[in-house]
């Protein structure tokens, strides 16, 4: 561990049921004149979202909405809603949703005055100053899942279909203005999707503390998160009407997405081949990699993980932690093989190279070579 850094932290953020009522106020102190709501087709027909484009025309705001948003977002969808987007002369964007709807709605904002193809801004090194910044529109972020932390986020997961691969576009001027965190938004969640948001802010939390990378401020974050998950999203997923373990998700999960700034590693690494190629939910396919990601990590991570089961309340150290996030696995109904999520005679190879170029490698405690994570794909088939 090398004691340098660069450290950046969220925005402002509106917290609390029912703050959803200060959205027109919140586009209009992002500096939006003509918004666009962006989020994923489960949603546009929800009430939830209904009653936001109500709350913004009552506000003066044209109703206009794009919910064009695959599961796992693509370079189609951004070329779409960016037809939409610079016909309609919008100048800002309401990112409303999941993973999905929020990762568009900013990559849309991103890609509004830029005048290169998306996959020359993806987060490699430098890239990311190839963007004109000055045609980045502002973003208002409402999340509506307690999972991915895109909210707080200066990136966003869009797939490449042309290369079958997830790829992380990175700019500084991605992250949203401002942020609505309401917990009443999440409360029709199903208890799948309840499971697999939560298991990815925990994903995102235990990465985050395994990384190598000094980051103090990250590291005491990722270990509250971890608390907040193991102390409510089992609640949330027996009570979805349970609005003090849904506030809690909804923090733990802008925690672990701040955290991950210290980097993340295998888990994510190896999930982001699987979710580009079969389609499947994003946490899920996390939760499934985490024990085995646990076990290939341990030589490096056993002492930390033992301050970890302490501060959580979980006998047996490292040991300990891992049965836990076997038996969190397990009350949440998460499958335990690629095979069980869908996943069948997959091109391992194929994954293996895809892994191995994932920006997450680089967080992760152990180096990945071919042979190590050729292993890890087959021991989850």
């Amino acid at each position: 561990m090398t004691l340098i850094g660069n450290w950046s932290y969220p925005t402002a953020i509106r917290f609390g049921p029912g703050r959803i009522g200060e959205i027109g106020d919140a586009v209009r102190a992002a500096g939006i004149t003509k918004p666009l709501l962006v989020t994923d087709r489960g949603l546009a027909e929800m009430e939830i979202t209904s009653q936001t484009l109500d709350l913004l025309e009552a506000d003066g705001f044209e109703r206009a909405m794009f919910a064009e948003v695959d599961p796992n977002p693509s370079g189609t969808n951004v070329d779409e809603g960016l037809r939409i987007y610079r016909a309609g002369g919008f100048d800002g964007i309401v990112a409303f949703g999941g993973g999905s709807g929020l990762d568009l709605g900013k990559t849309l904002a991103f890609m509004a005055g830029q005048s290169r193809p998306i996959w020359d801004f993806e987060d490699i090194g430098d890239w990311w100053t190839r963007a004109d910044a000055d045609g980045i529109d502002p973003i208002v972020a409402v999340p509506t899942t307690a999972g991915t932390g895109s909210e707080v986020g200066r990136a966003s997961v869009i797939t490449n279909e042309t290369a079958g691969e997830k790829k992380i576009i990175f700019h500084p001027k991605m992250l949203p203005a401002i942020v609505i965190c309401d917990p009443e938004l999440t409360v029709g969640m199903p208890k799948f999707i309840t499971a697999g948001t939560g298991l990815d802010a925990f994903a995102h939390c235990v990465e985050a503390f395994s990384s190598p990378n000094y980051h103090p401020m990250s590291q005491g974050i990722a270990l509250e998160g971890m608390r907040l998950v193991k102390e409510n999203l089992p609640r949330a997923y027996a009570d979805g009407s349970d609005i003090e373990a849904r506030a809690n998700m909804m923090s733990a999960a802008a925690m672990g997405a701040t955290a991950f700034q210290k980097g993340l590693g295998a888990i994510h690494a190896l999930s982001h081949p699987i979710g580009a190629t079969y389609h499947t939910h994003h946490g899920t396919t996390n939760a499934v990699f985490m024990p085995a990601v646990l076990d290939f990590n341990a030589d490096a991570i056993r002492d930390r993980f033992d301050t970890v089961a302490a501060y959580l309340g979980i006998d047996g150290g490292f040991e300990g932690f891992c049965a836990f996030v076997d038996g969190l696995n397990d009350s949440l109904a998460i499958p335990k093989s690629l095979a069980e999520l869908g996943v069948k005679d997959p091109d391992i190879d194929m994954l293996v190279d895809a892994a191995l170029r994932d920006p997450s490698t680089g967080g992760n405690p152990v180096e990945m070579t071919r042979e190590n994570t050729k292993a890890m794909y087959e021991k989850l088939m």
